[in-house]
């Protein structure tokens, strides 16, 4: 198919992107396929081997065409870098060192076993050692991108399930730099490799520690700059630039794209900006993974799965068979109940991206033929794209199944906190409301748009997160969706009314208990949803108050009593300022 060159073909692709999305997307999702199921179908159906084709014949459908040129992978490999940074800003250093046996005992041994196993069953079909290594190698790595947007979708990412395949993936991330070493080293006319691999691995380990010393001395002063200035552009491209910037630097340093990108999330984790640039970051995430997941559809050919149906169905099943058990048995070793290491096992059972990159070095090098490697290319895309029902019948299989308890409960997490109560604002009513439900051993969490003193604030130990309020999806990170109720304390009129309607919106079950600037604005916000709306003034955090240690439980008498005791303190304080 001819297109035009240079800014015009990539228009053309956008479009068609874009036009797949918006029109079939939705109809896929009535059909109750999900998203990921629903890109890897455009994908195939778009893609050069059955719209290509039929193009031949009828001419008009050339431009409905979807091609894999290389700014059309730039972006998807973009979707992947999202992904990870958004992942890493849901984990925090904390959470992944608590997750170290896991990564550097499970994930290590899953690569290591599934590399032998899938060696070994290769070589009984006939193969060679050198090509049987290489589909050890490559169908030992599982596919990062949909392993954890599957887990996302399903709010899954912090279960027992969720933390045991995001440390394997993580492994596997992290082991790519030498098996690529290992695969040069099976081409012909290679040398020995043992010195190579050795540099190669020590090298990645410098680098890695290398890039998490210089974010952590950069990010935090980068982003506390950037938010002074109160412009939400120059936030996103703060944002923009440390996911694509790390990723850059992780990749001239010989590491994963993704794996910077996961670093520059999880050192951002740490500080109050989180929240924030998840939400500015997730539309971006969301429609560039799609266009990765496109990119593996159109890899699927029809034709060769036609030709060849038994071969590659028989490859296929027998990764997920062998590889799925591997990654069970392994799992059930280090503590996970059988019903959950079955679910992961058909989790994880695919090959991955990864796949994709060792076999085309395998082939370039000459280590495998062209046939093996149309062969593995095409069991590497069919097993992405059976995943989501292969995974959604392990998680049926998993819930039918009892089992033991699970091996602890997850970490804890803002997002998924309940029964606390979400304060917007946390200027001096929103404090004031804190130490109320701090006396009384209420847990809260707090949304403020001013940088410096969430810096401050944050120094001081409080809970609150940097980001903007009126965004669902920032209220959604800090749990508002399981909040006992939202009290909304900013000192801007038309703000409060923005987070009021969008809070009534998104939540109608949880009380929103808002500040109002006088008694006009007040009947305002109690049309737009308000359980309570108080004037402005101190008295308006008193009030609040009291309401809101009514509606989270506490007995009148004694929340009167609470308040009654705060308005004397804050009376004395104003005299004596």
């Amino acid at each position: 198919m001819e297109h035009a060159s240079g800014g015009g073909e990539v228009l053309t692709q956008v479009l068609v992107f874009l036009g797949a999305t918006c029109v079939l997307i939705p109809a896929l999702k009535k059909a109750r396929i999900s998203t990921v199921m629903g890109f890897l179908i455009i994908g195939v159906a778009m893609g050069p081997h059955v719209l290509g084709r039929l193009a031949q014949t009828w001419p008009w459908l050339a431009a409905f065409e979807f091609e894999q040129s290389e700014p059309t992978q730039l972006l998807a490999e973009l979707g992947v870098v999202f992904l990870l940074f958004v992942i890493g800003l849901e984990v925090s250093l904390e959470r992944l060192w608590s997750l170290r046996r896991y990564v550097f005992g499970l994930g290590f041994l899953q690569v290591v076993v599934s590399s032998a196993a899938i060696a070994a069953a290769a070589k009984m079909f006939g193969n060679s050692f050198t090509v049987s290594a290489v589909v050890g190698l490559a169908f030992a790595l599982s596919s990062t991108a949909l392993v954890l947007q599957l887990l996302r979708e399903r709010s899954q990412i912090a279960t027992p399930v969720g933390r045991a395949s995001f440390s394997i993936l993580l492994m596997q991330d992290l082991v790519v730099v030498p098996i690529l070493f290992l695969v040069a080293a099976l081409s012909p006319g290679a040398g020995a490799f043992g010195d190579q691999v050795a540099v190669a691995l020590a090298t990645s380990l410098f680098s890695l520690a290398a890039i998490v010393v210089v974010g952590r001395l950069l990010l935090r002063p980068l982003f506390r700059w950037v938010a002074a200035a109160d412009s939400r552009e120059i936030f996103i491209a703060a944002a923009l630039l440390a996911a694509i910037g790390m990723a850059g630097a992780a990749q001239l340093a010989g590491l994963s794209a993704a794996l910077g990108a996961f670093l520059a999330g999880l050192l951002l984790a740490e500080t109050e900006f989180r929240h924030q640039i998840e939400a500015d970051l997730e539309p971006f995430k969301d429609l560039l993974l799609g266009l990765f997941f496109v990119t593996v559809g159109m890899q699927i050919d029809i034709s060769l799965l036609m030709q060849k149906p038994v071969l590659i169905l028989i490859g296929v099943g027998g990764l997920f068979l062998v590889k799925g058990a591997i990654v069970a048995g392994l799992g059930r070793i280090f503590g996970l109940a059988w019903r959950r290491a079955l679910q992961m096992g058909l989790l994880l059972g695919q090959a991955g991206e990864f796949s994709f990159v060792v076999i085309a070095a395998a082939h370039a090098g000459g280590a495998i033929p062209n046939d093996t490697a149309a062969y593995m290319l095409i069991v590497t895309a069919l097993s992405i794209f059976l995943t989501p029902v292969v995974a959604g019948a392990g998680a049926r299989v998993a819930n039918r199944l009892a089992g033991p308890a699970e091996a602890g409960p997850p970490p804890p997490d803002v997002a998924t906190e309940s029964g606390h109560v979400v304060i917007a604002g946390f200027g001096r009513v929103g404090q004031t409301l804190a130490d109320i439900l701090a006396a009384q051993e209420i847990s809260h969490f707090a949304i403020e748009g001013d940088a410096a003193a969430v810096a401050q604030l944050r120094d001081q130990g409080r809970p609150v997160h940097f980001g903007d309020a009126s965004n669902a999806k920032v209220l959604e990170s800090v749990g508002a969706a399981n909040a006992a109720a939202i009290v909304v304390t900013i000192n801007d009129p038309e703000g409060v009314e923005r987070i009021v309607t969008e809070a009534r919106r998104a939540w109608p079950h949880i009380p929103i208990y808002a500040r109002a600037r006088d008694g006009e604005h007040a009947r305002r916000l109690h049309a737009a949803g308000a359980a309570l709306a108080s004037p402005d003034s101190i008295e308006t955090a008193l009030q609040l108050g009291e309401a809101l240690l009514n509606g989270v439980g506490v007995p009148d008498e004694i929340s009167r009593r609470i308040i009654a005791d705060r308005r004397e303190e804050e009376v004395a304080k104003a005299i004596y300022r």
